[in-house]
């Protein structure tokens, strides 16, 4: 198990694409990472596909000293993430200490808004190509 004991947090709001949740937490749970999911409070979090997600706890509650990785899945949940100074506060600190930040589809979306995508190589959802490119990063369209 390559993630025996590593606490990865996966930030999630209202609106969550389901799959992109559900899927890679539990390949990383597969790999023996400590999956913890986080969001601005402790109330039952839907996906656009009406699935429910209990967090684990309150975003403001994290620290990069103390994370392996953070993940930002998409759907609409990065567009109310990204408004929040504590969801950009910790995505700095994670790229502060080089920690891995995985982002699927429009969680780009909260990259950008923290700033850290300038000078970067970014795939996406098409939609958030202009945001990228804007943003001082390069659009990659292919997969990752």
């Amino acid at each position: 198990m390559r993630l025996q004991g590593k606490k990865i947090a996966v930030l999630v709001a209202e609106g969550v694409e389901d799959l992109e949740y559900f899927v890679p937490a539990m390949r990383l749970q597969e790999e023996g990472a400590q999956v913890l999911t986080a969001a601005l409070d402790l109330k039952p979090v839907h996906g656009k596909n009406g699935l429910e997600i209990t967090p684990d706890a309150k975003i403001e509650s994290l620290n990069a000293d103390e994370l392996f990785a953070l993940l930002l899945p998409g759907g609409w949940s990065p567009d109310k993430l990204r408004r929040h100074s504590e969801v950009k506060r910790l995505v700095r600190a994670m790229d502060s200490q080089a920690k891995t930040i995985g982002i699927i589809c429009h969680g780009g979306l909260v990259a950008i808004s923290a700033g850290i995508m300038n000078g970067r190589r970014a795939t996406g959802s098409l939609g958030i190509k202009d945001d990228i490119l804007n943003a001082g990063g390069t659009w990659a369209d292919e997969p990752a």
